[in-house]
């Protein structure tokens, strides 16, 4: 069994934005996902948290915390995107190199708006579309490697373009499993009613990543029932704390250990928008109960002040 580290990321703390008055605050984020027991944490949103490099180790070392990841939006898929994108992705990777990351999690944009759900283009992509989007990936994924000694990790996302599991096994077809990984979410697989260990069983050297999500089904039966947007969802809370929703994780996490390779997990929940009180009681729970999850060896952390 491989050792599978467990982290958490801004978006448990209600963050989605750089900059957002109902977001908690950056340095109550890091005191209390430290508090929680977490070593490890994801960059989120660029801007969120310091981007000069020197200052961002400052503040994780006051709580002492590690990076697993940076993230970043792509919209490959429309003409003439990769300088746009790769602008945004060297200033992302750039920081997770300096403060000791290891890959760099790409998300599609999504084609609802992401703060209102207003529609922004086709759910649909055509194969010229589909052509740019996992070549550019690809790509993608060779420069980030290259130049920055990072792996990417491409994540599924609830309405975008690819978020269903047909969506997911058509793009590891497509794409070059030498430059992208997987990194299996595991609540946005289940938003579309996917199967998370029938994709690790599937693609076992594709998963490079985990994120620890579930869904609630009976909201799920809302989305589905009265097509809700995925903002609109999370405000009704969709993607729910463990272990009340699906899928149940201590099987993703066994089966993940079974690879036989280090991996991180990082714990998501998302809850923008949220009472600055509310992330923080729900973080210590969660902890506690991968504490019970999973056969093989987990690296937890312990709570602290």
């Amino acid at each position: 069994m491989a050792r599978i580290t467990i982290g958490s990321a801004p978006d448990s703390w209600g963050v989605w934005f750089p900059s957002d008055p109902e977001q908690t605050p950056a340095g109550r984020f890091l005191a209390e996902v430290a508090a929680a027991g977490y070593d490890w944490i994801e960059l989120g949103p660029y801007g969120y948290l310091p981007t000069d490099p020197a200052e961002l180790s400052d503040r994780l070392d006051e709580h002492g915390l590690r990076v697993s990841a940076g993230t970043v939006f792509e919209h490959l898929h429309r003409p003439d995107s990769f300088a746009d994108v790769w602008a945004q992705v060297t200033d992302v990777a750039a920081l997770t190199r300096a403060t000791g990351g290891e890959h760099l999690v790409v998300i599609p944009e999504p084609w609802r708006d992401h703060r209102t759900g207003a529609a922004l283009e086709s759910p649909a992509l055509d194969p010229g579309a589909w052509r740019r989007l996992t070549g550019g990936m690809d790509e993608l994924g060779r420069r980030v490697s290259e130049e920055y000694g990072l792996r990417v990790q491409f994540h599924s996302h609830a309405d975008s373009h690819v978020g269903h599991q047909r969506d997911i096994e058509r793009f590891l077809a497509d794409t070059d499993p030498r430059w992208v990984g997987l990194c299996l979410d595991t609540g946005h697989v289940a938003y579309y009613r996917g199967d998370n260990l029938g994709l690790i069983r599937r693609h076992p050297d594709r998963i490079g990543y985990l994120h620890l999500k579930q869904v609630d089904p009976d909201v799920l039966d809302e989305v589905e029932n009265e097509d809700l947007t995925f903002p609109e969802a999370v405000r009704r809370g969709v993607m729910c704390e463990p272990p009340r929703g699906v899928p149940p994780l201590g099987p993703v996490l066994d089966a993940a250990a079974g690879l036989g390779r280090d991996l991180f997990a990082i714990v998501e929940q998302d809850m923008y928008p949220c009472p600055p009180e509310r992330p923080l009681p729900i973080a210590r729970r969660t902890h506690t109960f991968l504490a019970g999850c999973g056969a093989g060896a987990l690296d937890l952390g312990r709570p602290r002040g």
